[in-house]
Formats: C-alpha cells, sequence, structure tokens
C-alpha cells in the first residue's frame, strides 16, 4: 500500500489544499511507494504564516536551546537509523550500504555540526584607540527557504535546513517531489522531538509549481537551493525581484587530472569511486579525467578492469555497488548521451547494457560506462550527464591542458592526482572551481566553503559562509570614553 505523504505545517502534519497528487515510484521495481502532494499558493500561504508567527521567538530562543531541538532530532534519526536506510534506497534506487555510509550518517552530522556552530558563533569587535569600540551583531534573516534536490535526499534537506535553523531563522523546505519520503518522515521526528510549531514547515510538490511559489514569496528573505544551473538561473532571476538572497549549488563537470607520478593505487580506486558513486549522480563526481600520456595505455587498462568488478544489482542486496538510477525519464537522458558517445567516440565499456539480465530497457539500471577518444567539444564532454558516465583523455602539456579545463562552463570541483605538492597548489590556484582536491575525493570538513563558479553555483555554504548568509551583520560603535 503506497504511503501518504502530507506537508507539515506550524508543527504538524495535513493535507493539502487541493486533490492534485503525484504518485512516488520506486526506480527498484516500478512500483508505487508514495503519494505526494502537489501543494499550491495556499499551502504556501499557511506555511508562510505559521513561519512569521514562530519568527519572534525562534530569534529569541538561545543558541543552546535551538541546538538542543537540532540534537534531540538527530538522536531520533539514529534510532530510526536502519528505516531510513531503506526508504531512501528505495525510494531514490541507490545502494543500501551508500545510504548507511554516507547519506543517513551525514544527514546526522549536519544536524549536530550545525547544532555545534550555533553555540560556538560569536561576536566580532573591534576597538579604535582608547575612545570607541564597535561590536558586531548577526541577527537571523526571519523566513527562509530551503530547496533540496533528489540526488541526496535527507542529506541536502538536513544540509539546508540545519544551518538556518541553528542560526534563529524560521524555515520553508521544499524537497524533491521524486524523492521526498525520507524527508516526509523526517518531519514526524521533528513532531517527536518537540520542535516548536511554524519553525519549520514542508511543503511538498513539484518545482514548478509550489517551488515558483516560495521563490516570489516577498516574506521569505532567502532561498537556498541545490538542483539544475537552468532551475538556478530562473530563481536567481526571479529572487532578484524581492531583493532575496541566494544561494545557488548548480550543475558540475568536473576534471579528473591525473599526473604519472600519483600514488597509483589509491588513484585508481578512488576515480572508479569518484566516478561511479550513487550511479553518477553526484555533482562532484569526475566526468572528465585527465591521464598524463605515459600513464594512459595502463590506466586505461587498469580503470576498465576495475570498473567491471562493480556489481550491478538489487540496491537492497548488501553486496551491489551501482543500483538504479533515479528513474526511466532520467535513464533516458543517460543513454541519449551513450548514444553520442557510441557515434563520436570510442565506447570501452557500456555495452554490457546489451548482455548483463540485471540491465534492460524496462528498468532504471545503467552499466557503467567509459568512453575513450572522444572531443572535449562533444555534447558529452561539456554537459553534466549525472549519470554512470566518463570520458578519459590524454594530456601532454599542463597549459593546454588548464585552458581545457577552464573552458568549461561548469566550475564546481576538481581532483588533482600528483606527488608534486608545488606542482598541485600551482594548479589548484590556477583553476577556475569552489573545491580542489589534492589526491583525495569527496573528503567533506563542514567547516570549509562550499559552492562553485560559473555555471555551477552563487555563493558559498558550509562554516562560516552559511552563517553569513542566514543572518544579517549590524554593527554597534560605543563611545566608552565620553567625557
Amino acid at each position: 500500500m503506497s504511503h501518504i505523504i502530507r506537508n507539515y505545517i506550524n508543527g504538524k502534519l495535513q493535507d493539502h489544499c487541493h486533490k492534485k497528487t503525484i504518485d512516488i515510484i520506486s526506480p527498484i521495481d516500478s512500483k508505487k511507494i508514495a503519494i505526494c502532494p502537489e501543494s499550491e499558493e495556499k499551502d504556501l500561504q499557511m506555511a508562510v504564516e505559521a513561519a512569521q508567527n514562530a519568527c519572534q521567538d525562534w530569534k529569541d530562543t538561545l543558541a543552546d536551546k535551538r541546538a538542543s531541538y537540532l540534537n534531540n532530532i538527530a538522536d531520533l534519526l539514529e534510532r530510526d537509523f536502519n528505516f531510513f536506510c531503506n526508504l531512501e534506497s528505495l525510494d531514490t534506487g541507490k545502494p543500501k550500504s551508500l545510504c548507511e555510509k554516507i547519506d543517513i550518517p551525514r544527514s546526522i552530522q549536519n544536524l549536530r555540526f550545525f547544532a555545534s556552530l550555533a553555540v560556538g558563533d560569536s561576536s566580532k569587535s573591534h576597538q579604535m584607540g582608547n575612545k570607541y569600540i564597535n561590536y558586531t551583531l548577526k541577527n537571523p534573516l526571519g523566513i527562509v527557504a530551503c530547496i533540496s534536490p533528489w540526488n541526496l535526499p535527507l542529506y541536502l534537506f538536513t544540509w539546508k535546513i540545519a544551518p538556518a535553523l541553528a542560526m534563529g531563522n524560521t524555515v520553508i523546505a521544499k524537497p524533491s517531489e521524486i524523492t521526498p519520503c525520507t524527508s516526509a518522515y523526517f518531519s514526524s521526528l521533528c513532531i517527536e522531538a518537540g520542535l516548536p510549531k511554524g519553525v519549520l514547515n514542508v511543503l511538498h510538490g513539484s518545482g514548478s509549481s509550489i517551488g515558483m511559489s516560495i521563490v516570489k514569496s516577498p516574506k521569505i528573505k532567502a532561498i537556498s537551493f541545490t538542483g539544475s544551473t537552468k532551475t538556478g538561473k530562473l530563481i536567481k532571476k526571479e529572487a532578484a525581484k524581492t531583493l532575496k538572497k541566494v544561494s545557488l549549488e548548480m550543475g558540475g563537470k568536473n576534471p579528473v587530472i591525473i599526473f604519472d607520478d600519483c600514488n597509483y593505487k589509491k588513484m585508481l580506486e578512488t576515480t572508479v569511486r569518484s566516478s561511479f558513486t550513487n550511479q553518477g549522480q553526484i555533482c562532484l563526481s569526475g566526468s572528465n579525467i585527465f591521464v598524463h600520456h605515459k600513464l594512459y595505455s595502463q590506466f586505461k587498462k587498469d580503470f576498465i578492469k576495475k570498473t567491471e568488478k562493480l556489481i550491478v544489482g538489487d540496491p537492497l542486496d548488501i553486496s551491489t555497488d551501482i543500483g538504479c538510477v533515479v528513474s526511466k525519464e532520467h535513464k533516458s537522458k543517460i543513454m541519449s548521451y551513450i548514444e553520442i558517445a557510441n557515434k563520436e567516440g570510442v565506447l570501452l565499456l557500456g555495452r554490457k547494457n546489451l548482455e548483463n539480465k540485471v540491465v534492460d530497457e524496462n528498468n532504471c539500471f545503467v552499466w557503467p560506462t567509459i568512453i575513450d577518444d572522444i572531443s572535449l567539444e562533444s555534447e558529452v564532454c561539456k554537459n553534466e550527464i549525472f549519470g554512470p558516465v566518463v570520458a578519459i583523455h590524454s594530456f601532454k602539456n599542463e597549459n593546454s591542458l588548464l585552458d581545457d579545463i577552464n573552458n568549461s562552463k561548469y566550475g564546481l570541483a576538481s581532483v588533482i592526482w600528483t606527488s608534486n605538492i608545488s606542482r598541485a597548489h600551482s594548479l589548484s590556484e590556477k583553476i577556475n572551481c569552489g573545491i580542489v582536491w589534492i589526491n583525495c575525493w569527496m573528503v567533506r570538513d563542514l567547516r570549509t566553503p562550499f559552492g562553485g563558479n560559473k555555471d555551477s553555483g552563487f555563493g558559498r555554504e558550509g562554516g562560516e559562509e552559511v552563517v553569513n548568509f542566514y543572518t544579517e551583520s549590524k554593527n554597534v560603535c560605543i563611545d566608552y570614553n565620553e567625557e
């Protein structure tokens, strides 16, 4: 029987105002697992009213008390860990093992980290001689909106709402209508934890409907969004009309740069992981792999061999490495790029789409695909595919390599593999992107800035950056030596 998802408004779960709904289909077996509201303007009005009524009390709540609510919710999430792992896997098609290692632990970490950040936040002061002193207050904005994507549903939902709440804002959150299940159950944890009514409100529905209504609302002071570049640009344009703050984390086409002096074993294992984790449906995945010409032949052989060992299968089976992509529609998009690659380049691995019994046209599995001998001008190499598809390229000259990388319309992340730290630092400075990993990938310290350049994003989140985003600074100057 399908679960009925309900909005979370003013501290309780409630039906949406209209009858229109969205069927939530598991990519694993194409069965309906939930019915999601298609919320509309009236639902938003109720959520805004609830958030507005809660604003002052939540702002006045001491930081350690706000932190305790977040920690209490984290405790409940830990208690229900296995349930959330199963549900996330069922909703997204990702391996349950990935949910156990990454998605749900990171969701818990988000809540706890930003709880501690709220308690540890302090005002800055600046003395002017022996007469004046200035200090800075960080005031919450009021009502803010958090719009999160389908690929890491609870992980990125908590990444957004936790700092917003910790800084004293009330929140209207819109999870993806494609994978809403864990955020819906998260609302129940908030009720159980005693989170004050109206502090967090969760509206379900499509981006084109309730999403844009949220963006246009004059009562909402900031938008934190993760999703496609196309949607991010629309949000930025609409938000400007009401002078909202915006933080946009959008697409990526991330280069992996491999020099012949790297730690080869570590590089190979990590590059397979950065290529195919979560079926390549991570904005930080490495999708254009540049290999030094001296290492290219060996890398190509070993990369294919290691990728062939990945187990594609039932996401709920603990041995599975590669699960489903999120939907048949998304699979069609990925397969269209593979067709282009098959015409324009050499498909080194991927034809097993036709051979493996797990993978057929009626399900959402896509075999990991490696492409060789394809131009960087190909749509395959220029556009974010968001699937288990990578292209490998040989390079000789660092300067031309840098030009190729910086010519991309994206600028989210890069990975550099080399034992020459001077070279690594020099390249890191010159690559136009927001994040560089040297001899590692996906290592995240939540105190550090996160975000991209160009079509990959606008603004930064994480650590001090997210404190600044969710607050307004106020300077106070005192003459303490008045005569």
